[in-house]
């Protein structure tokens, strides 16, 4: 049977003006799911949840094969790398400094790997934390979540607000992470460019409810764009159809591969395409 570093099974979660609401889905370990939704969509819910950090009404969450509501899972935490939309460090503590704190929390934790990324990062300087940007302070949380042995990262907005050369630095040690087949990701992200470059699985969730969890390349073979004349496009089939423009000269549509005429040729239509025509569905 496939290993899992995370299985979530109909987790529900009640507030008073919001329903997190049966949610299913696996990580297979060594991928990386990115977790997509809008504001008020669940997103911090589910990952709080999955920590232990908010109780659910009702479901089961295991996290590298444990129970999170069994005591076993208060050791096995050490094993998961948090990074949280807002990193909280010290505020008068340099990078080196705020070393010997983490030495002092973490069993398994690695001084010089540790280094190693505050010299990658180039955070090897006397500046305090509270004087760090904001992509200074997620690089330090990425340096601290991957220098205790992890094998599952739960990161929430890691890249959010960042520039593009901070980000791609990120980003590909993210992907250099999971070339470790026993260690896993789940990224939270409003910056699905980011989520479609390094991604196996894909998992959309819309006003408290999962509307899918599919691998990556799945969902983009399973959808295309089509630019046509509008009689042509009038004869194709209802459900073929996500999404549809007047373009002046015709119509571009958002199309199932699979419903459409055997000589058309769809074009790469992009996670995001997908992601916003499937939610207009889902309201309608």
């Amino acid at each position: 049977m496939e290993e899992r570093a995370l299985w979530v099974r109909n987790l529900t979660k009640q507030y008073r003006n919001f329903r997190l609401d049966d949610v299913s889905f696996f990580l297979p370990q060594g991928c990386i799911m990115g977790l997509i939704g809008e504001n008020g969509a669940g997103k911090s819910t589910l990952i709080k949840s999955i920590l232990g950090a908010v109780r659910p009404e009702s479901g089961q969450i295991e996290v590298l094969g444990c129970d999170n509501k069994s005591a076993d899972f208060i050791g096995l935490k050490e094993q998961i790398g948090v990074v949280l939309d807002e990193a909280c460090f010290p505020a008068g503590l340099t990078a080196v400094q705020m070393e010997r704190v983490l030495g002092g929390i973490y069993k398994n934790w690695e001084k010089e790997t540790f280094l190693e990324y505050l010299k990658r990062f180039g955070l090897l300087s006397d500046k305090l934390f509270k004087d760090y940007s904001r992509g200074m302070k997620m690089q330090l949380s990425i340096a601290a979540a991957l220098s205790h042995h992890a094998r599952l990262l739960v990161l929430d907005e890691p890249t959010g607000g960042l520039d593009p050369i901070v980000r791609d630095e990120i980003l590909d040690v993210f992907n250099e992470f999971t070339r470790d087949p026993q260690c896993s990701i789940l990224i939270s992200s409003h910056i699905i460019s980011d989520l479609e470059r390094i991604c196996d699985y894909i998992a959309f969730l819309h006003h408290g409810k999962l509307l899918f969890c599919e691998e990556k390349d799945v969902l983009l073979e399973r959808y295309g764009l089509v630019s046509l004349r509008r009689e042509d496009f009038e004869a194709l089939e209802k459900d073929a159809v996500l999404s549809a423009h007047d373009t002046g000269y015709g119509v571009e549509a958002l199309v199932r591969r699979d419903r459409i005429p055997a000589g058309m040729k769809p074009e790469y239509a992009g996670i995001e395409r997908i992601i916003v025509a499937l939610a207009k569905e889902e309201r309608r």
